[in-house]
């Protein structure tokens, strides 16, 4: 049970099971994904090369120890560069882009109103821990129960361990869990973790498969928390057996 100010306490339905809400961040909090291309995009012309965004969009979710894109642009160009001073003018570029980024629509609703229900508040995300929570504070929703990133697991998405330490974390059962992913390789690790799991294409994933996904939105501002956790628990009901005549 929880309370928000003025109202006294708030019960969830009797048929709203989530314990628990686990957000991704990039391209699903915040709209990252297009600047993350975009700035590594603009090194690569500024060498005579091309990062195919179709190549890109194919990684998504997979996390930022999976491609180096400037290893690439080495490799292509048969040289060595300036790695450091590259890195450091294509983030200020990258930060620029990301820091003009609105909260995507339907996000802040979904937190207030899954804690005024008494579930808890997680994060799951293949990214540092530097770049996810420097954001969310900036963006003054830093007050999560749980956040866990890339340097916390062996393995990030599409494996469940950051799910898996999410909820370890939680104390919550996947069983009673919601997560909201943006890309294939997010949906199946929270698939692989045991959550329901609630699709939002990003601008760079809607070709993505989503077919594993237990429910797929254009945002979150087209369902509330509660009309979603009232789905997933009749989806998770074992079926009654057919009367025999």
């Amino acid at each position: 049970m929880a309370t928000t100010p003025g109202t006294g306490p708030v019960r969830a339905p009797a048929d709203v099971w989530a314990h628990a809400l686990v957000f991704d961040f990039d391209g699903l909090i915040i709209d990252t994904e297009g600047p993350v291309y975009e700035s590594w995009a603009d090194v690569y012309r500024r060498h005579g090369e091309e990062l195919s965004l179709e190549f890109w969009k194919t990684i998504i979710g997979r996390g930022s120890n999976y491609f180096d894109p400037l290893a690439d642009l080495e490799r292509r160009l048969g040289r060595r560069l300036e790695a450091e001073a590259i890195r450091a003018e294509r983030r200020v570029r990258m930060v620029e882009l990301v820091e003009a980024l609105p909260i995507l629509p339907g996000v802040l609703k979904w937190r207030a109103e899954a804690r005024s229900l008494g579930a808890r508040l997680g994060v799951a995300s293949s990214s540092g821990r530097g770049w996810v929570t420097g954001h969310l504070y900036r963006l003054g929703i830093g007050d999560w129960d749980c956040i866990r990133c890339l340097e916390d697991v062996e393995r990030p998405k599409p494996a469940p361990d950051l799910y898996t330490a999410v909820l370890d974390c939680l104390g919550v059962d996947s069983s009673q869990a919601i997560a909201v992913e943006d890309s294939t390789h997010g949906v199946e690790a929270a698939k692989a973790a045991g959550l329901y799991c609630v699709a939002v294409p990003s601008s760079l994933t809607g070709e993505h498969d989503f077919r594993r996904a237990d429910l797929v939105l254009g945002s979150l501002s087209e369902s509330s928390f509660a009309e979603v956790a009232v789905q997933a628990a009749s989806e998770r009901q074992p079926q009654e057996p057919p009367n025999r005549p």
